[in-house]
């Protein structure tokens, strides 16, 4: 059967607040058709990097434990350590950072446990079934030890992924330490001299001494015994002298996304809620967020993650290019919006993996409530 997946604008009306209008889209999307009684259930947000004002608000958070809880069930919000320089890299920062953002449980109504422990080691390898490039993803044990999960996403644009949704919140976001290393293996950086500056911004956002001056040529080259792949001086050499040095490494991030989010929901009740709101043009893993790239689109709910994300990037496509917006700058004729800010990113293959390995479907249809 084509999988449903429910939409409803941000518009108000008739005394509905944005929380209740949310509440009722996911009732109406069936959520709780999941039996919660007693089950612990992890709710996997990203809680943006300090200086981050893109991601989700944590009043969205709380509709969501509200609910389970009014279900009988016993939530947490949960994400993963970063593999990158950031305020998210160890779990006493990554909880800080997440009050900081005003995720406490006071606010949000539940706690914060972050999902693979204080140095992003505290994993389980659960095997991928049918996968083709991941044997077993190592995923962040309080995750694994849930008895359902929930993904509350903020979608928006990514380097290398094209867009971030329901796969890259799953899959990226709950692979530990190991796992977010294994996502990005398929290619090391190189360092074109010619372009190279030396301005060090490799340098800057690298946690592990990957870019360093070669003494030769005063210019950055990638010391590969020390780098993890992740890409993030790919995405932040304002010269464009990074590259990977394997043409297929973001295709096959995207496809092991695909496998480390099927290994999260694989086997146990799952349900999955995306806003399509402030779509900055990068992951909220930046300390920063720019214009978004288009206008706020709405929200949408759905059991299956693929057709989620799906319906929501061709939401976002059909949208007209914010004016001051970084797309702005970047739109060609013929080009779509993902390719057009990031021409390296390949946003379908996530897409059309997850539907390979049935993780979920490339087609829906959309009920709008």
């Amino acid at each position: 059967m084509t999988p449903k997946v429910y939409f409803t604008n941000f518009c108000t009306a008739n005394g509905e607040t944005l929380p209740q209008k949310l509440a009722r889209l996911i009732m109406t999307a069936g959520m709780d058709q999941i039996n919660f009684k007693d089950k612990y259930v992890a709710i996997k947000i990203h809680f943006g990097e300090l200086g981050n004002m893109a991601h989700l608000r944590p009043g969205y958070a709380r509709v969501v434990v509200d609910l389970v809880k009014q279900l009988g069930g016993k939530p947490f919000l949960t994400d993963a350590n970063t593999m990158y320089v950031g305020s998210r890299k160890n779990a006493l920062d990554h909880l800080e950072t997440a009050y900081l953002n005003g995720f406490t449980p006071y606010t949000t109504g539940c706690h914060v446990i972050i999902a693979d422990g204080l140095k992003g080691t505290d994993e389980v390898a659960v095997p991928v079934r049918g996968g083709e490039y991941v044997e077993k993803a190592m995923i962040g044990r309080a995750v694994m030890d849930a008895d359902i999960v929930i993904s509350l996403n903020h979608f928006k644009g990514h380097e290398e992924a094209g867009f971030g949704g329901a796969l890259k919140n799953l899959g990226m976001g709950c692979g530990s330490n190991q796992g977010k290393r294994d996502m990005h293996s398929a290619g090391r950086p190189c360092v074109d001299p010619e372009k190279c500056v030396a301005c060090g911004a490799c340098a800057q956002n690298c946690a592990h001494d990957g870019p360093q001056i070669d003494p030769e040529t005063g210019k950055m080259k990638i010391n590969w015994v020390n780098c993890m792949g992740c890409g993030r001086c790919v995405d932040v050499c304002p010269m464009e002298a990074i590259y990977h040095s394997n043409e297929k490494a973001v295709q096959m991030l995207n496809y092991k996304i695909a496998e480390y989010a099927k290994a999260v929901v694989d086997g146990r009740p799952h349900f999955h809620i995306t806003l399509v709101r402030d779509v900055s043009p990068y992951c909220d893993c930046h300390a920063e967020n720019d214009v978004p790239i288009v206008p706020d689109v709405g929200m949408f709910a759905s059991f299956d993650p693929v057709a989620l994300d799906l319906a929501c990037a061709e939401a976002v496509l059909k949208q007209p290019v914010n004016p001051g917006s970084r797309l702005e700058k970047m739109t060609k004729p013929g080009v779509d919006h993902f390719t057009a800010d990031f021409p390296i990113s390949d946003w379908r293959a996530q897409i059309s993996h997850g539907k390979k390995i049935g993780l979920g479907e490339d087609s829906y249809e959309l009920i709008t409530i």
